[in-house]
């Protein structure tokens, strides 16, 4: 039996009715109201308000549950979701649309990607929202092949499908597959599937990612042409593209275009910009513009500053920004943050005090945090230091390749050839493969990926005559290669051999084959430059008058006239 009927209380400040009977679509509007309200009361939930909905023997209809549903959008929700999910069943809601749709998101946001399947395989004939939404759960979780053949199966498809599924790549690092499948978006020419700006959002993370920078113009020319307004979102994501393309000055033109519409991601993007070009000086310039017309940073924003510093060798800014960040800004640093300060002292040589802010972190460092450490220590030849990161990297990571490479070089560095053969022996036993160096390049908006020792290519032959010709050339100049961080334990010819054949070296020759003398080349290296082939590099750009763009894991180089961005400090 229902509750007797009884007026809402008039104090709280939403609700004011007299009539003892309400429609439903008056309370549909009042639950509405709640869910999207920021500030909820906490004595009327929008579920409190369906009870007394209920309790006024108000009937719900199509519209409320879809309502109601987007309150449940995180696992602690789950159990009060079903019990909605069980209300639609009561009143033979479940299948409507609107409500079917509302499941699978809140199933998916509730971390129950098997039940959100489980409403969507119970949906006879699945409409286009129910569809979007089942892949987009799919994506969600990283599941992209999963969403990828529900997405070949779907009967029709509008923006929203082919964005999501653009997105879904780009989130599980396949940025190839999601410019292939937008060039296959384009080809339909249909309305419904026009690119918008979450689509193109997507697609300039993904030239960013692959350093695509001619297919991340056109793109930038699309948007220009389709009449998108360039805002903060994608401003932001073309300073990110340009940046990470290795075009600052066309990061620079885009933020100082985008006038009053820079937020704090913008000015964060273009900071963090100068300082993975090496331009650490504009990067904290920028950052001191930014706080005087009263712009207020945030954790993305101090990231980025730190980075400047610890790749321009700025101690004492360092220490200084990371002290403003709590103590001005009230900004409670995360682990990226520690991550920034170990390799800022790791990078000076300050081992101690790296360990000290380590050893300081109230939360458990994670593997870049023990990297960074790691990669300083062995910059710097702290073997001991080396040898503790190792043992919290596997701790963590097992199969880290890295941590062990990075370990075979020091010793390697030190002529310590036993313990370069154990780690190796070490690897072989785990069954652990290290990462092949691979590099990419871009030619008239065509990818083209070497690896290390590369000889798939069609014109393998012609590539390797023409790197033999740069390294004689480079020779006669006075180039010696520096063997010391081969990891084999090979005679000196061996060795050289080794060295020749790393994938931006390939690369190199690669565009010397194919553009005319004087044009920039631009690389991506998944790994980090050697010693030897930043020497090279520096050489060539001397030698033969190119610039040369490399873009490591870490880091841009800028080589030019012989001199490098990072000023050999990397």
């Amino acid at each position: 039996m229902l509750a007797p009927r009884k007026l809402i209380s008039s104090t709280h400040p939403t609700l004011h009715f007299a009539h003892p009977t309400l429609e439903s679509f008056i309370w549909n509007n009042i639950i509405r109201a709640h869910v999207q309200s920021a500030a909820r009361s906490a004595a009327l939930t929008p579920v409190s308000v369906y009870r007394r909905m209920r309790s006024h023997g108000v009937i719900p209809d199509f519209h409320t549950f879809p309502f109601l549903i987007q309150c449940f959008n995180s696992p602690p929700h789950l159990l009060p979701g079903k019990q909605i999910h069980a209300q639609t069943l009561f009143f033979g809601l479940d299948c409507h649309q609107f409500v079917q749709t509302s499941l699978i998101n809140m199933y998916s946001c509730c971390g129950r990607l098997d039940l959100a399947h489980q409403v969507f395989d119970e949906i006879v004939h699945p409409d286009l929202p129910s569809w979007n939404s089942i892949i987009n759960a799919n994506v969600k979780v990283g599941l992209v092949r999963l969403a990828r053949n529900l997405f070949d199966l779907m009967p029709e498809r509008n923006v929203i499908s082919w964005s999501c599924m653009i997105n879904g790549h780009v989130r599980c690092g396949e940025y190839k597959e999601a410019l292939a499948l937008f060039r296959e978006m384009q080809m339909l020419e249909v309305d419904s599937v026009r690119p918008n700006e979450f689509t193109m959002s997507a697609v300039l993370s993904a030239c960013g990612r692959l350093g695509a920078l001619d297919q991340g113009k056109w793109a930038h020319a699309y948007i220009d042409r389709s009449g998108m307004k360039i805002d903060a979102v994608l401003g932001t994501g073309l300073i990110d593209m340009y940046a990470k393309c290795g075009s600052i000055e066309r990061a620079r033109w885009v933020f100082n275009n985008l006038g009053l519409s820079r937020d704090v991601m913008a000015w964060s993007a273009m900071i963090s910009g100068f300082a993975m070009h090496g331009r650490g000086q504009e990067s904290l310039q920028l950052f001191s513009k930014m706080k005087k017309i009263g712009m207020r940073p945030n954790h993305v924003t101090f990231l980025g500053v730190l980075c400047a510093c610890a790749h321009g060798g700025f101690v004492g800014e360092g220490n200084e920004y990371f002290r403003r960040m709590t103590e001005e800004y009230g900004l409670a640093p995360l682990i990226q943050h520690y991550g920034c300060m170990v390799d800022l002292y790791g990078r000076a040589g300050l081992i101690e005090d790296a360990w000290n802010i380590v050893k300081s972190m109230p939360m458990e460092p994670d593997v870049l945090v023990w990297g960074a450490l790691l990669s300083g220590s062995r910059m710097h030849g702290d073997i001991d230091s080396c040898e503790a990161a190792l043992k919290k990297l596997i701790e963590l990571d097992p199969s880290n390749s890295g941590a062990y490479v990075l370990l075979s070089n020091v010793y390697a560095k030190m002529g310590r050839w036993k313990e370069v053969r154990d780690v190796r022996d070490l690897m072989e036993t785990k069954g652990i493969k290290k990462v092949p160096g691979c590099s990419l390049v871009e030619l008239e908006g065509i990818l083209h990926e070497f690896f290390v020792g590369d000889e798939s290519h069609p014109e393998s032959q012609e590539i390797y005559m023409m790197l033999d010709e740069i390294m004689n050339r480079l020779k006669i100049d006075g180039y010696v290669g520096n063997t010391s961080e081969v990891l084999l334990d090979l005679e000196d010819e061996g060795k050289e051999l080794a060295l020749s054949r790393h994938s931006e070296k390939l690369a190199v020759a690669f565009c010397f084959l194919k553009t005319k003398p004087g044009t920039s080349i631009r690389i991506v290296k998944n790994l980090r430059i050697c010693r030897d082939c930043h020497v090279v590099m520096k050489m060539i750009s001397r030698v033969f008058n190119r610039e040369i763009v490399v873009r490591d894991c870490n880091r841009f180089h800028h080589f030019r006239g012989g001199l490098c961005s990072c000023k050999d400090y990397w």
